[in-house]
């Protein structure tokens, strides 16, 4: 079959320029072609600064001069087709900088890349895969997901599971962790799988957030289509893939986009708007149009070559603060002399109204740290347009007052209520994600209180006020079994504690909180208004408890939940209830199936006509000691 001559057009290079050739890594980068009837590779980069431009590989013996690239106009893209190279090719540009400096790079545009150490990029051809998705994405696009479950499992597939032979450091390629991550994920319930560190980069340490390869899944785990065959296989199940995106910054290592034509062409020239102290790397420039261009169309390139559902943007409080992270004197304002970035923002409200305006089944979700408001809007409005963001205040809020020893938490009773005071102002994911679980901060269950089984009974109730919270909901892997030490990048989860019965009890109850999440309409169609949560009691700080109610839209079906966090039995405990009606017991977290002492709750409890708490009638029970009680209404 004859291959279609790819060539960058005046058309190309014009869009590129004005920063909205959204197809551009169809041009850019190394792709198969004909010309002249001959079969070959089109070669096309973009270094407006070089001096000269050779592409070598092991298509010439990695000749540094037999193959010299033409320019093409003065927007600094340079072309060649090479006859007779082919797919598997490994290649890298030489270019020479006006000081005559040879740089050997990567192409920023390439999809396949050596494994690291080694670093260069590899021809491949990405059409051709036989995907068996399209129900799936019909059905996505007629999806408006504030009003659907969702229940993300963050994964780093190279820790998740490994071989016990001697593979390199025994990582399950794509295809094999498909069928792990797509058995797990359908026995745990969750709706989406949230991958880390699948751009391609080259520092295991990184977790996959300084990226070189924004254009090429990692080689770790396979070839670009076997990371097809990972999205197909979990679409098929019915599970959703969103992937960590990393637009704030990138990496320096020599191969990589930093100085990539002898001059600061991705990144601000002037180091205190192009480099993150802290973190060692470079910041993009926003303000360039083909920056943006080559960042806009990487997130399309996902969406449509890989049939991604959405992009976690990592880091966008750095994007947006100019002095993030930065001392006096390593920062500049913007012109208005004030520290937010102005072109960030007009980046993100470019991003999203692209991508949410052409495909509005697909999320984008925020990390995002501090008050900023408007994160999450309609596209063309104030606001920056992402359909939800990490409320990374409820995390804090959660995650301090947990590790609280018991006595000391009525003193901070209302931590875990003030999330919801401002949870109409965003739509928010809750995430406990793996920056929660690394760097001396503890796993989730050594951050509670307590002996061992006090430890797995606090998590339970604090798992149970998560479910219950307004937003939706991310674990890290691990957090749902009670893995004990903290996560590392260079082992797999502790499986093995799935042997143990507090552990096991812990797996079992989150299952069971993720199944009656996803069956309960009541506790995700009304996730960012007070029409789907109610505070029975908000205020008891002295006995350290909590009662709220997850209301339906049609009155079926609604939730009231009551929590302890406390030691402590509450006998003849009482709640307010808005409703005569019977409140059957669904879930108690102290029942031994899941590892607690099992105390006994009422199966069914009859509301009396006994007001309490600005409530009309109530029900009455004991309380067992870190408890949560789930009943339906």
């Amino acid at each position: 079959m004859a291959r279609e001559k790819v060539f960058i057009s005046e058309a190309d290079q014009y869009l590129f320029a004005q920063g909205t050739h959204y197809d551009i890594y169809k041009k850019l980068g190394a792709h198969l072609s004909e010309e002249d009837g001959q079969e070959g590779v089109y070669f096309g980069v973009w270094a407006p600064n070089a001096r000269t431009v050779h592409v070598i590989g092991t298509f010439n013996g990695w000749n540094e001069y037999t193959h010299e690239m033409k320019k093409l106009g003065d927007g600094g893209i340079w072309e060649l087709f090479v006859p007779g190279a082919g797919e598997g090719e490994m290649y890298k540009f030489l270019i020479t900088a006006q000081d005559g400096r040879k740089l050997y790079k990567a192409d920023p545009f390439a999809n396949y890349a050596e494994l690291r150490p080694q670093t260069a990029s590899i021809v491949t051809d990405l059409t051709g895969f036989p995907w068996k998705d399209s129900k799936w994405l019909e059905a996505r696009a007629k999806k408006d997901m504030n009003k659907e479950p969702m229940a993300i499992y963050e994964c780093h597939i190279g820790s998740f599971m490994k071989h016990p032979d001697a593979t390199e450091k025994g990582f399950y390629n794509y295809r094999e962790f498909a069928t792990r991550i797509v058995e797990y994920m359908k026995e745990m319930k969750y709706t989406h799988v949230e991958l880390m560190g699948i751009a391609e980069y080259p520092f295991d340490g990184s977790w996959g957030y300084q990226v070189t390869g924004y254009y090429a899944p990692t080689a770790r785990y396979g070839t670009p289509k076997d990371f097809m065959y990972l999205v197909n296989e979990l679409h098929k199940a019915g599970i959703g893939v969103i992937l960590d995106w990393v637009p704030a910054h990138f990496a320096t290592d020599a191969h990589g986009l930093g100085e990539f034509d002898g001059q600061c062409i991705f990144e601000h020239p002037d180091p205190r708007l192009g480099e993150h102290p802290d973190w060692g790397t470079k910041i993009f420039n926003f303000g360039k149009t083909e920056v943006k261009n080559f960042l806009i169309a990487n997130a399309l390139f996902w969406l449509k070559e890989f049939h991604i559902d959405g992009i976690r943007v990592d880091a966008v409080a750095s994007m947006l603060y100019l002095d993030y992270g930065k001392r006096d004197g390593q920062w500049l304002p913007n012109k208005y002399g004030g520290n937010k970035n102005l072109e960030a923002i007009e980046f993100f409200r470019h991003l999203n109204s692209v991508i949410r305006g052409t495909y509005p089944g697909f999320i984008t979700i925020a990390e995002e740290s501090t008050a900023w408001p408007n994160v999450t809007s309609n596209i063309g409005d104030e606001g920056l347009g992402f359909s939800f963001k990490w409320n990374m205040g409820w995390m804090h809020d959660f995650c301090e007052y947990m590790k609280l020893d018991p006595i000391y938490r009525k003193g901070n009773h209302y931590a875990m209520t003030f999330a919801m005071s401002y949870n109409d102002s965003e739509n928010y994911i809750l995430p406990l994600s793996h920056d929660e679980v690394v760097h001396l901060k503890c796993s989730m269950v050594n951050k509670m209180p307590g002996y061992t089984i006090d430890k797995y009974a606090n998590l339970r109730v604090g798992y149970a006020f998560m479910f219950g919270h307004c937003g939706k909901k991310l674990l890290f892997m691990g957090q749902d079994f009670g893995q004990e030490r903290e996560w590392s990048e260079e082992r797999e989860l502790d499986w093995f504690l799935l042997g143990e019965k507090n552990n096991l009890g812990l797996h079992e109850f989150v299952k069971e909180l993720l199944k009656l999440y996803r069956k309960t309409p009541a506790l995700y169609e009304n996730d960012n208004n007070w029409n789907g949560f109610e505070w029975m009691n908000a205020d008891d700080a002295d006995r350290s408890t909590y009662a709220f109610v997850r209301k339906s839209e049609n009155g079926r079906n609604n939730l009231l939940f009551v929590l302890n966090l406390t030691p402590m039995k509450w006998e003849n405990y009482r709640v307010g209830v808005p409703k005569k009606k019977k409140y059957k017991l669904v879930l108690n977290s102290d029942d031994e199936r899941f590892g607690g002492w099992g105390n006994q709750i009422p199966a069914e409890i009859s509301a009396e006509q006994e007001p309490y708490h600005y409530e009309d009638y109530s029900i009455c029970f004991d309380l067992p000691p870190y408890c949560a009680a789930i009943f339906s209404f």
